[in-house]
């Protein structure tokens, strides 16, 4: 019997997600410790992001044709090579040079799931995505701990641990992954599946003017543009207000992850079926704009700790909103949607870096969180005014 390809791309998955968040919490600190400014770590992050935003789609193309497993490689490579450069760097360049090349070459997530849409029927699609939420949340709570704990003896070594992650994901692909041709799918064929490029305004400006789909890429980019707010300035504001540093930092991230796992495990089903996908999504924005105001006026660790045990709630947004957009869009437009998500979410990781460090930057630290606070209030705005129109709707029928 043919083994099932899903453990080996769990595994791929979690050890690339694994590296990724042991960079989270350190970065930051890393950056400055070399003399950067919040800009500066600010434009780190934006680099690596514009560079992902231009390759990706490249990627996606190529994989198309001359295979999933041979670009995943080819990918994971340009992270291990990203990580030993950030690893022994001792000047800004090359830790901008490193996250280049990862930004270049980041294509992981994005081919692990194209690599699924292959091997998997459309009927057992949604299921066999499930293990990428999984190990997104093995990994947000794993990876904190490790970079928090590990950074108590040198900034080197969490990277040398997230590079050795790479490595592993590296090695789990070559011999564990089947190699398979891909194949047009109901997510990516036809008509409305098309790839969109990078500068095809018009094809994105179709979606947001559906009257059904448009809000809710609304929403999905308010969710995405606050939480990169929040997620690029966290280390710097909590090593700013409460002198916190990459251990700290790294272990309240690594206890939102684990709420995250009880929220998105056991939870998410049942408050979905219990009160429905726009609930959460208004609640949720409601409760990360409270958090955030919230947040502005902390002055110690202990308030942190409870701030972000309050905030992890706002982790219901991003996986209701992306059900509501793939039921309103079309079974053959499942794969461009999904790109048009990502490239979303790049937008803002772009944007959203620099616009932080630079209040940070400045000192005005409660302006980085209540303007985090007021962006996730215009998507419940957003998410209030679709719900009325859905209504409105409904009874005029």
């Amino acid at each position: 019997m043919r083994q099932s390809p899903l453990l080996p791309i769990f595994l791929i998955v979690l050890v690339d997600i694994l590296g990724l968040t042991i960079m989270l919490p350190l970065l930051p600190f890393y950056a400055e410790h070399l003399g950067a400014s919040a800009v500066v770590v600010g434009l780190l992050t934006s680099s690596y992001a514009f560079c992902q935003l231009i390759a990706g789609p490249i990627l996606g193309r190529m994989s198309d044709t001359m295979g999933r497993k041979p670009l995943l490689i080819v990918s994971q490579i340009g992270t291990l090579i990203g990580f030993l450069i950030l690893a022994v760097s001792n000047t800004l360049a090359l830790v901008f040079l490193s996250r280049i090349i990862d930004g270049l070459t980041a294509g992981n997530l994005s081919l692990a799931q194209a690599y699924i849409a292959d091997v998997t029927e459309p009927e057992n699609r949604a299921k066999s995505f499930g293990v990428i939420g999984i190990a997104f949340g093995i990994g947000f709570l794993i990876g904190p701990g490790i970079s928090g704990y590990l950074s108590q003896f040198g900034y080197s070594y969490p990277i040398l641990a997230a590079a050795s992650l790479s490595a592993l994901s590296i090695a789990c692909t070559a011999l564990l992954l089947p190699k398979v041709e891909p194949h047009a799918t109901d997510a990516g064929s036809g008509p409305g599946g098309r790839r969109l490029g990078i500068l095809d305004w018009k094809g994105y400006a179709e979606y947001f003017a559906r009257p059904e789909l448009g809000p809710l890429l609304w929403q999905f980019f308010f969710f995405a543009f606050s939480f990169s707010l929040f997620i690029t300035g966290y280390a710097l504001f909590a090593e700013r207000r409460v002198h916190m540093g990459p251990k700290e930092v790294g272990y309240v991230l690594a206890w939102v992850g684990f709420l995250g796992i009880i929220l998105q495990g056991g939870l998410m089903g049942r408050l979905v079926k219990k009160f429905g996908e726009r609930t959460l999504v208004w609640t949720g924005f409601l409760v990360s704009a409270a958090s955030n105001a919230w947040l502005a006026g902390v002055q110690t660790i202990p308030q942190m700790l409870a701030n972000a045990t309050f905030g992890a709630y706002g982790g219901v947004v991003r996986p209701s909103v992306t059900a509501l957009i793939s039921h309103k869009a079309h079974r053959r437009e499942q794969g461009v949607v999904l790109g048009l998500t990502q490239s979303i979410t790049s937008v803002c990781q772009i944007i959203a870096p620099i616009v932080a460090g630079a209040l940070i930057d400045r000192g005005l630290l409660a302006a980085w969180a209540l303007l985090a606070s007021l962006v996730a209030l215009l998507g419940m705005i957003a998410a209030l005014r679709t719900k009325s129109a859905a209504v409105k709707t409904s009874v005029a029928g």
